[in-house]
């Protein structure tokens, strides 16, 4: 009984401090940071592929580098893989919330996709943690604003006409 006050002031310590050690980001492994800006450098220069293998091998690196994450997603992107830019922004957002470039990005994908109302959400909670003044919401608003109006369709709207034929 005497140590009940203790043992709870002493868990709440440790609480807090294990809370507030999660939520402070790593800096960056430098050699990482200098390959992600030679894949920047070689993306410039149309050099595609090149730009992949250096991003990642800065994700070799520091597994945990979200820049090299971004990156790698506006190449396939570029590169008309929406699904898989997708798929490497949700990583980034899984462990950064709040990462507006990847928001952003997701959106853009998913208006290009055909995804035009997911993409608007997607706005919407960009605005909301962002501004309406924020650079990635003005240009996921533009391109989405631009996206085809076409609505995405579901695999029973494809199915092909099932008859059997006796040969």
């Amino acid at each position: 009984m005497r140590y009940t006050p203790a043992a709870l002031a002493l868990a709440a310590l440790v609480a807090i401090q294990s809370s507030v050690g999660m939520a402070a980001q790593e800096p960056a492994d430098p050699r990482a940071a200098a390959l992600v800006t030679q894949g920047e450098a070689s993306l410039a220069a149309g050099e595609t592929q090149s730009a992949i293998d250096a991003f990642e091998a800065a994700l070799v690196i520091d597994p945990a580098y979200s820049d090299a994450y971004v990156h790698l997603a506006d190449v396939a992107r570029a590169e008309g893989l929406q699904g898989k830019a997708i798929h490497y922004y949700r990583m980034v957002l899984e462990r950064e919330p709040r990462n507006f470039a990847a928001m952003a990005g997701e959106g853009a994908a998913l208006a290009e996709k055909g995804a035009t109302e997911r993409a608007r959400r997607t706005l919407a909670q960009l605005e909301s943690l962002c501004g309406a003044d924020c650079a990635e919401t003005r240009e996921l608003a533009a391109l989405i604003e631009a996206a085809p109006a076409e609505p995405v369709l579901a695999a029973e709207d494809v199915m092909p006409d099932m008859t059997v034929q006796q040969n």
